[in-house]
């Protein structure tokens, strides 16, 4: 269970939208939690807007004091510092419930499909058509962040939604994202 917090608010900036500025934050974000190999730090979106499709403009951490305190004397938010406002460690109030934050992933693209497919099997590109019609095509209405791969350098989105709420934690681990996962991750506090 996660005991304390820290708020990181995006800032307005005329000269980057709020799209970029999450892009950033948050391959940031990701690249320290791979690199220290953390799995104890969460986050959530506590202005997460299913409606809009937006996250905020507030990245929650989720952890106990100490390693929040740790990570954030890493300096892994250099060169954004001027684009966000970062809250002390708080207590999470005791009266919160909890949820776990996940990534979900679709299948949004039949030609990335296809290309793949003729990849993986040495299908021509009418094959690949017939095997992976336009319908399979999703187009989901979450919020998200679009990052870049470090490994393929390719785009994708990481859709982000929000589980039930729960009375007790759920106990687990976060991803390199800081994501739980629907049938093993932690919960967060939600409030």
């Amino acid at each position: 269970m996660t005991t304390h917090y820290i708020d990181i608010r995006l800032l307005p900036d005329p000269e980057f939208s709020p799209a970029h500025l999450w892009r950033a934050l948050y391959a940031k974000l990701h690249r320290a939690l791979v690199q220290q190999a953390i799995s104890s730090v969460g986050v959530s979106f506590p202005q997460y807007q299913l409606r809009s499709q937006s996250l905020g403009q507030v990245l929650r951490l989720h952890g106990h004091a100490t390693p929040l305190e740790q990570f954030m004397a890493t300096d892994w938010l250099k060169g954004m510092y001027d684009h966000v406002d970062i809250t002390p460690v708080g207590l999470v109030p005791s009266q919160a419930q909890h949820r776990i934050v996940q990534r979900r992933q679709f299948k949004t693209s039949a030609e990335r499909l296809r290309r793949r497919r003729m990849q993986r099997k040495g299908e021509t590109a009418e094959q690949a058509a017939i095997a992976i019609p336009s319908h399979v095509e999703r187009n989901p209405r979450l919020p998200y962040v679009q990052l870049r791969s470090n490994s393929s350098g390719q785009s994708f989105y990481l859709w982000i939604e929000l589980g039930p709420l729960h009375e007790t934690p759920v106990p687990g681990s976060f991803n390199t994202y800081g994501l739980g996962q629907a049938d093993r991750g932690a919960s967060i506090p939600w409030f």
